[in-house]
Parts: C-alpha cells; sequence; structure tokens
C-alpha cells in the first residue's frame, strides 16, 4: 500500500455500521469459502471489500453516493478496465436485506470452488 496506508487504517477503524455488519458475513471465508479483504487499496482506489481471487470488488454506497456519481462512474470504470466486477449496494439494502445482498455477491461469484488457505500459515499473522 503505497501512500495511502493512513486512510486504509482509518477507513478501517471508522466504518459504518452496514460495513461493518457486511464484513461480519464476509470475513474469514464465511462466504462459500471465498477470501475478502476489506478497504483494500486498489490503483489510487481503496475498494470496500476486494475477493482477489474471483477480481470482485464490492462497494457500499451512503447518502453521499448519490450527489457523486461522476466519481463512482469513473473508479469503477477503472477498476473495470483492470478486470475487476464492481458491485454497488446502498448501505440500507445490506442493513435491511442482508441475505439479498449475499445472494447476489454469491451469483457473480466463479462456481468453482476458491483457493484453499495456505495449509501452514505463517504464526501470529506475519507476513513474508
Amino acid at each position: 500500500m503505497t501512500g495511502n496506508t493512513d486512510l486504509v487504517r482509518r477507513l478501517r477503524r471508522q466504518q459504518t455500521d452496514a460495513e461493518r455488519a457486511l464484513w461480519l458475513r464476509l470475513r474469514d471465508r464465511r462466504l462459500n469459502g471465498w477470501k475478502f479483504k476489506r478497504q483494500m487499496q486498489i490503483d489510487k482506489f481503496v475498494a470496500d471489500f476486494c475477493c482477489a481471487d474471483a477480481k470482485l470488488v464490492v462497494e457500499l454506497d451512503g447518502g453521499q453516493h448519490a450527489i457523486q456519481t461522476s466519481q463512482d462512474a469513473e473508479r469503477t470504470q477503472v477498476l473495470s478496465a483492470m478486470g475487476y466486477l464492481v458491485l454497488r449496494f446502498w448501505n440500507n439494502d445490506v442493513l435491511t436485506n442482508m441475505d439479498g445482498v449475499l445472494e447476489d455477491i454469491l451469483a457473480t461469484l466463479p462456481k468453482h470452488t476458491p483457493v484453499p488457505p495456505h495449509p501452514n500459515p505463517l504464526p501470529g499473522g506475519e507476513r513474508e
């Protein structure tokens, strides 16, 4: 994460209720074994949620997105050009229809089995 490390950390600490609720359903491979990351930097953007194995970005939009449609369209266009499929949901949809949102996400994921986690992960979350 070059340049946006502080932004990503702040976004993770200050997540919305909808982000928190969806993350509880996506984290730890809880959605049919697919690995999602939250607040993942892709190019100059920070995606709310990303499944890199499936090249899927899930964005949650609050009320401010009703007036920033051009920025959202540019973001979607850039991510699409990089091979990502971008799904957008309103925060209210996540909070009132979580099962429907999860069904929509599952419907876009490839039908094959995701890559399993490494059988011998590094201890304590260490990275190479």
